[in-house]
């Protein structure tokens, strides 16, 4: 079984393109896995591992009170790597197939209304090198709809200020084309011309990297919800919000300002639609409450 997951685990990141995260996750997932098919056998290699077999590790999940969403996540994760082994040939069918995982909470993503967009985008008022990233970064994660991953990632040859653009990596190395308004595009300018500051005389550590932390090196994405997190609360908001949340307002505000779901989709870089019409949720759950307020006939009248 090691040896099964080693060799998926490599076709994810040769073939794939997947991200470090994404295979970490992988392999924490199939080694709860493989620990408990060794409790019940040392020797277990894939082609003895039956649907039972699995189901009780449904089972052990469960009795340990796991998430729900962790227990899916590990129910994927084996899913997949039984289907790698079959279209390898190791198996002629997956004994995960029929496996179901727990019924997922809807949750709506959690985003900043417009008014506490603008105070957390008008946070960062230090005019150091260091303040003047912060406001880019802020601004490039709100006006381009970026995960942070992505944003991280971003490189100075990215960029066509021209055109107001940029080519962004996103999960699976997928790359598409981001946007940027006039005060996103102003930041990152001004972010560019102030980071000389953070590589003056060591250019060499920075390289291309567009956002660099205080040591003139490309910054990471834990820095990234550390930035976030003080910004707001310097702008006095008591909702946790995090670089993601500024994504998920990305998408709300498209959709309350009249953007058709497809583009939303492009813009955010989602293969599937479905995963763009949680926004749709907000957005009516919203709606209905503006209703349910302001509307003269739509409260219960009082019973006597």
């Amino acid at each position: 079984m090691n040896e099964a997951v080693a060799e998926f685990l490599k076709h994810l990141a040769l073939e794939k393109n997947s991200s470090e995260h994404t295979i970490k996750s992988y392999r924490e997932d199939l080694n709860q896995a493989i620990e408990y098919l060794k409790t019940l056998n040392k020797e277990m290699r894939p082609e003895q591992v039956t649907a039972r077999h699995l189901r009780g590790f449904l089972v052990y999940l469960h009795d340990q009170q796991y998430a729900k969403t962790t227990i899916a996540r590990r129910i994927a994760a084996i899913r997949s790597l039984f289907r790698f082994l079959c279209r390898r040939g190791v198996l002629t069918t997956s004994p995960a197939e029929g496996l179901r995982g727990p019924k997922q909470d809807k949750r709506l993503p959690k985003y900043l209304p417009e008014k506490q967009m603008d105070q957390l985008l008008a946070a960062p008022t230090d005019d150091s090198a260091l303040g003047v990233r912060d406001r880019a970064i802020l601004e490039t994660l709100y006006s381009g709809g970026l995960r942070v991953s992505e944003l991280v990632g971003l490189n100075l040859a990215d960029f066509d200020f021209d055109d107001g653009v940029a080519t962004v990596r996103g999960k699976g190395k997928k790359e598409r084309l981001v946007f940027f308004g006039a005060k996103a595009l102003e930041a990152i300018k001004e972010w560019i011309a102030a980071r000389k500051e953070l590589i003056a005389g060591n250019a060499a550590r920075a390289k291309d990297a567009l956002f660099l932390n205080k040591n003139g090196t490309r910054i990471t994405t834990r820095s990234v919800g550390r930035m976030v997190a003080k910004h707001r609360l310097g702008a006095g908001l008591d909702t946790k919000a995090s670089p993601h949340s500024l994504r998920h307002s990305f998408a709300t505000h498209l959709l309350d300002h009249g953007a058709d779901i497809r583009s939303v989709q492009e813009l955010l870089g989602h293969r599937s639609l479905t995963t763009t019409q949680i926004y749709t949720h907000v957005t009516t759950a919203r709606l209905q409450e503006s209703y349910q307020k302001a509307h003269p006939r739509a409260k219960a009248p009082k019973t006597r």
